[in-house]
Formats: C-alpha cells, structure tokens, sequence
C-alpha cells in the first residue's frame, strides 16, 4: 500500500512515525517533508500548497492513499480535486474546512448552533469581497477601500467602548499567528491598524473578529468525523505563548502534553454533546459533511467549556504527544474514518502521559535564520521513550540543518506528566543548534497537581 502524506512539519513527522508501525507495513511518501520523514518515507519534492503538482504525483506513483496534513490546502480544496479525480483522501472538503479558514464563518455557525463560545463581533469585509478584491486586482482597489474603512473605523469604535480585556483574531488563514489578546483594550487599536490598514498578516487580517477575553485552563480536543460518526480522541494542552508563564505573542505552539488534568471524563460528554454534535449536525443541514478530524481549541470557564477556535486537521505540536500515547493501528482509524465506519473501531491509550518541548529558531516568530547544524539528535533519541520529531528540517551535506521557525518537537513519554517533562527536558539538553530557544516550563502547572 503506497499513502501520500501532505505537508512538512512536526506534525506530519509524527503521522509518519506512527503510520510505519502499522502491521500493514505502508509504502510512505511525504510531500514536501523534513529531515526526519525522510527516515521513514520518501520525501517528494512539491509544496504542501501545490494541489495540481500532488495531484499529478499521486496519479503517477498510483496512490492509494493520501493524508493532508496542514490547513492550508485542506481549505483550498485538495480534498475536493483529490475526489473528483477518484483518489482516496483523508481531511475536510474547501467548505467543512472554512470551519479553520474563515473564524467569522465558524463564530456565525455557532451562535446558530447554539455552541457555548465567547462573545464576539465581526468587522471588515465579507470573505466574498476580499476574494472578489483579490482576483480583480490593484484596480479594484480604491472601489473597494470604503467598506474596508468602514469595517476598520466601526471596529476601532467598538474597542474604544470596551473596558475589560478583548481578543482580536485575524479571520483568515494566519499559520497560528492570527490571534492577539488584549487584557487593556486600548491595546488593541494598534493590533487593528496592523491588521486592516497595514495588513502585515495580508487577505487574512483584512476582517476580524473580536472577542471578550475569556478566563480559565485552555485544552485541546480532537475528534475523527465520518460524516455522521464522532469519535473523541484523548485530549491535550497546547502552549501557544512564546515566553513562559504564558507571555509574549503567539506562535503555532511551543509545547503540548496529553492527558489534561483540566478535563473529566463528564467534561468530554459535554464537549462532544453541546460542541462537536451540533457543529457537524449545522454543517450537514447546509449539505457540508465533514469527514477527517475536527479540533476544538476550548476553555474551561466557571460556566464550563468555551469554543476559542476550531482546527481541520490534526494539531500541531498536539498531534505529538497525542500519537505517542495511540496504540494500535493509526491507518485503521484513518480508513475507518474515510469509510464511515468509526462506530465499528475502538482505540487503545497508553495510561501514560506525553510531553512535547518545541526548540524554536531564535527570533521565531518574528524572523530567524535557517541553515544551522543541528547536533545530539542521534544520543537524543537513544534515550529510552523519547522521540525527537522534526518540524523545520533538511539535509545539508548529510548534516541536519535548521530549516524553519519550529525546528523539534522533542517528546517524553512517562508514568506521570512530570516524569514525562524531565525526559523531554533530558532529550532537549543533548540537542544543540545556534540560537536554539524552548521554554522551561511546559507542562509545569499540570505536573504540579
């Protein structure tokens, strides 16, 4: 069996890892992929984003499987091409994905679905505008610029009348950089201007949507939809802050763990109950079927769980820990999933708890140089229940070099989460690279209860 995964980061690597321990024994090809899939798969030389290029590859090499990894193809449609063309895949159509895509999209279809999340308005123009702005070109835009000005000095007007913390989102497509919390929300006027009139984060920042700031313990909660079938994997806790105690802006995530001490098994009843249901049951009344993962960003407030997001794939550093605690067959579940028939599998966890520490390039996510040997990868992962999965890797003169923002994804696995930490910890100080940054403090609240 020859499977196509799509994309190039730690969470692909993971999906690699675990895929070449199927019983199954899967040929495994990685498009574009990283030093680490290298190992496992064929790394193929074609941009995640590059849907005609994989679709050509996949024809030719006679895929029997395709699994998509990063949002931003699963929202420009491979899934859709990768169909039509009669591929096998596995992820969301363009329209189940615009759940991640479009969050003004994702925040309208909960209120109608009655899903508990923060209170929010939306600015700027709608997704059809931007897109008709883009595909006319520069001289559409001064015809364009006066709903842009509206939605802009109609969103500056709504933060000034705040007086308690706000978060603004970026709605588009941001590569986990698109969210800005503002305890003082005079901040925020700033944020806006960068956003809308500077666009430094483009299409995606030109409309937003601006929450109250919500209180209480993030978690991460993933699911497998077969379009009619939800199956709730373990859940995990992502630290998205680039400095610890949570400071600092946003990135993609600098660590995650699994399992979460601030959920109970009645808590994922809620969640799958008052969340995840009625957002596919929404979606299927517009004749959207979601098929592949759904991830709900959540947090536990004193009124009980809060959607802050939701993601069409699997996360990124979550899917680490979270595969490092899957036993059995991950291809099973995938095709189980394709097949519509999850309601016939059951999934085995290992009791124990995974830690991912993320070692970052130093100015990420700012800018950072790449093209830095990486050393102590191999004395790394001798050390027993450890996994060091590459993010931002490649080969250089058959050296490993650093090759993005997020480079490793070093991940422990242990009896307690704190046990965990310190092989995670033990693994990163063999590790070395120039300018190599990760927090100290992954995981610490959570081994400390």
């Amino acid at each position: 069996m020859k499977i196509l995964i799509v994309g190039g980061g730690g969470r692909e690597h993971a999906i690699c890892w675990k895929l070449a321990k199927s019983p199954r024994k899967p040929r495994l090809f990685c498009a574009p992929g990283n030093a680490g899939t290298g190992q496992l798969a064929t790394n193929v030389n074609i941009p995640a984003h590059d849907i005609g290029a994989l679709l050509d590859f996949a024809r030719a090499e006679r895929i029997d499987l395709t699994i998509v990894g990063p949002e931003e193809p699963l929202c420009a449609g491979i899934v859709d091409r990768f169909a039509a063309a009669g591929l096998r895949i596995f992820g969301p159509t363009a329209a189940a994905a615009r759940l991640e895509g479009d969050k003004a999209f994702a925040k309208q279809l909960m209120r109608e679905a009655g899903v508990p999340t923060a209170e929010a308005r939306i600015f700027g123009p709608t997704a059809q505008e931007i897109a008709q702005t883009r595909q006319a070109g520069k001289g559409r835009d001064e015809a364009a610029s006066a709903s842009f000005q509206t939605g802009y000095d109609m969103a500056r007007h709504y933060v000034a009348t705040r007086d308690e913390g706000i978060v603004v989102k970026a709605s588009g497509l941001a590569k986990g950089k698109g969210v800005f919390v503002h305890p003082e929300p005079y901040a925020a006027l700033e944020t806006l201007e960068r956003l809308m009139v500077k666009r430094e984060l483009g299409d995606a920042g030109m409309r937003v949507v601006i929450e109250e700031m919500l209180i209480g313990q993030e978690v991460s909660v993933l699911a497998l939809v077969d379009g009619n079938n939800i199956y709730v994997l373990e859940a995990a806790c992502d630290h998205k802050r680039l400095g610890e105690q949570d400071t600092g802006p946003n990135t993609g995530g600098m660590g995650a763990f699994s399992p979460t001490t601030a959920l109970t098994e009645n808590d994922l009843e809620i969640i799958e109950k008052d969340v995840f249901v009625p957002v596919i049951d929404a979606l299927r009344r517009d004749e959207i079927i979601y098929q592949g993962v759904l991830y709900a960003g959540l947090i536990m407030t004193a009124a009980g769980p809060k959607v802050l997001e939701f993601n069409c794939r699997f996360g990124d550093p979550e899917t680490q820990p979270i595969l490092m605690r899957l036993q059995g067959d991950l291809l099973e579940a995938v095709e189980a999933t394709i097949d519509g028939r999850l309601d016939q599998i059951e999934l085995q966890w290992d009791r124990r708890a995974a830690v991912c520490v993320v070692m970052a390039s130093g100015g990420y996510p700012g800018e950072y140089k790449k093209g830095y040997e990486i050393t102590g990868l191999a004395e790394a992962s001798a050390l027993p229940d450890v996994q060091a999965f590459h993010s931002g890797t490649s080969l250089a003169d058959e050296k490993v070099v650093t090759a993005g923002g997020r480079v490793l994804g070093v991940t422990g696995i242990a009896d307690t989460i704190q046990h965990a930490r310190e092989r995670a910890y033990a693994a990163t100080r063999l590790i070395s690279f120039k300018g190599a940054y990760f927090r100290g403090d992954i995981a610490m609240q959570a081994s400390n209860r």
